[in-house]
């Protein structure tokens, strides 16, 4: 009986009730597609800070990734790699030089990364942002991949044949030639005008480092659980060598991933606050207007803890019904930014931030936290907002409010 007296009394004043709905499903569904937005925003910055250079994780010898040591080098084993198979997506063996390349009649100081090709295409994502040309064959031990800001300051495009100097192991001075395979551009400037991948064993070669690494990126399914992954794998390396997830090679990232928690409990919050004064006032409105009919049903018996009771449920089955209209507008609005998302790139420029790079566009990832979170905020927001006015009805003595006018 007390659910069908709540339902009834929700719609006794049609257009204060729609008002409120209105306000509990647009804050809703707007909820769920900001925290998809910003889970986006905060994907497309971790893949470009791990997924376009580092990897998920890094395994070298220690301190190698502070200084970048040249002499600073290992070699593993077959058994050792295919221990890391069965765990993770993907891994690729590194070696890095610091030199001059030269292209037409120009140069510029740039890294080298030498690796194999079909093994860094598993950890790194650059094969998706060629400009021009193609990617590193497995076979093609004198290209080079380099980034459009490089490019453009050497002046070269695919087919242009380059010029390669650094300082070899052996204290010779290395240098060979390079033809450019194809153009990259991630949007971040550092890769983009500094960054040349080339084949593992061309620089093994040329630095005179014949089967030796300076690192092996890891690409794991969960970034997020990058470091729970690494204390495992450091039980399983050997004592010269080092494993660092991404948050400790990214400081910075960490902080924004740590933030990204904050930032939405303050959005939460700042709505959620707003819907529920609206909540609070549409049912003081309704009990103070209904005080006689309290008094009556009070006074042929029916106790204040139903009363209280049945205020509470009509908050609840507004909030119940607000959220399932505003959950699907949220899934829906969700969903087209996943897959079709707003491009602005014609006005805004790539942002580097914290080794990341916030690109010019808008779209959301679909997570069950975005869903979950502001579903269950908004049925902890309206009985909260309804308990107030349950608690004056409740309290009503039946004589004085029968006589209320």
């Amino acid at each position: 009986m007390l659910w069908r007296l709540a339902i009834r009394n929700i719609w006794r004043n049609r257009r204060r009730t729609l008002l409120t709905l209105s306000a509990m499903v647009v804050s809703s569904a707007l909820l769920i597609l900001c925290l998809g937005i910003f889970s986006g925003m905060l994907k497309d910055m971790l893949a470009s800070a791990t997924e376009q250079y580092f990897g998920h994780l890094e395994i070298s010898t220690k301190g190698y990734q502070e200084d970048r040591d040249m002499f600073a080098n290992f070699s593993v084993s077959d058994d050792f790699l295919l221990l890391l198979q069965p765990q993770v997506l993907g891994f690729s063996p590194r070696l890095r030089s610091f030199g001059l390349l030269s292209g037409q009649d120009k140069s510029s100081p740039v890294e080298l990364l030498g690796v194999e090709p079909e093994r860094e295409r598993q950890v790194t994502s650059l094969q998706d942002h060629l400009q021009a040309g193609s990617y590193l064959l497995a076979d093609d031990h004198e290209g080079a991949l380099i980034g459009a800001g490089l490019a453009r300051r050497l002046a070269v495009k695919p087919g242009d044949q380059l010029v390669f100097v650094t300082q070899a192991a052996d204290g010779s001075i290395g240098n060979d030639l390079l033809t450019v395979r194809g153009v990259f551009a991630t949007g971040d400037q550092g890769h983009d005008n500094g960054l040349v991948l080339v084949a593992l064993p061309w620089l093994q070669q040329l630095l005179v480092l014949p089967g030796r690494l300076h690192e092996i990126a890891v690409r794991i399914e969960h970034p997020l659980q990058a470091a729970a992954f690494a204390a495992q794998l450091r039980q399983k390396l050997p004592t010269t060598l080092e494993v660092l997830d991404w948050g400790e090679l990214l400081p910075e990232m960490r902080e924004v991933v740590a933030s990204y928690d904050v930032s939405r409990l303050i959005i939460v919050s700042i709505l959620y606050v707003a819907t529920g004064l609206g909540i609070l006032n549409t049912f003081f409105m309704s009990v103070m207007e209904r005080t006689r009919e309290f008094g009556v049903l009070m006074a042929v018996g029916m106790r204040p803890g139903q009363v209280r009771l049945m205020v509470l449920l009509e908050t609840l089955a507004m909030g119940l019904l607000a959220l399932l209209i505003g959950v699907v507008f949220g899934v829906l609005l969700s969903l087209y930014m996943a897959y079709v998302g707003i491009d602005l790139s014609g006005s805004l420029t790539p942002i580097t931030y914290a080794g990341g790079t916030i690109l010019p566009r808008l779209h959301a990832v679909l997570e069950v936290t975005n869903v979950l979170v502001p579903a269950a905020v908004l049925l902890l927001v309206c009985l909260l907002a309804g308990f107030l006015p349950a608690n004056r009805a409740a309290r009503m003595q039946p004589v004085v409010a029968i006589r209320e006018e």
